[in-house]
């Protein structure tokens, strides 16, 4: 199973896609499902605590695929409340997020293909209102 999104780094309004192709199908799959998980760590060394939360997770497909498949993935981030990514805040604090494919056989056993996403917030353009008052300094 091959798992393939356009980019690595997305805004926090916008559009994954990506595709997950099926090269070889060894194993009976039931049902396919898609999580965006949220990592919280924070504190150092021995006193290091992490918590991990799913934001959403659906359901892509459901039955065997064949040999050769595409499923296509369109996921739209805007409806959720995410935070941009913050990696190692002065060694105390980082927010992760991942996108966390999860597949189930007809025995329940669950097979899991994880990679990490960078989400970021664009800057917001100042833009020049004629009837603003002027700041008085």
């Amino acid at each position: 199973i091959e798992f393939e999104y356009d980019q690595s780094k997305y805004h926090l309004k916008d559009v994954i896609r990506g595709k997950i192709f099926f090269l070889l199908v060894r194993i009976k799959i039931k049902h396919m499902e898609l999580q965006i998980l949220k990592r919280e760590a924070t504190g150092s060394g021995p006193n290091l605590y992490n918590e991990t939360q799913p934001i959403t997770k659906f359901e892509i497909m459901d039955g065997a695929p064949i040999k050769g498949e595409t499923v296509p993935i369109r996921f739209f981030l805007e409806p959720y409340e995410v935070t941009p990514t913050f990696r190692t805040i002065h060694n105390k604090f980082s927010v992760k997020y991942y996108l966390n494919l999860v597949l189930v056989d007809e025995e329940e056993r669950r097979y899991f293909k994880q990679q990490e996403i960078t989400l970021w917030r664009k800057e917001l353009k100042h833009h020049y209102d004629p009837f603003a008052k002027p700041l008085s300094g």
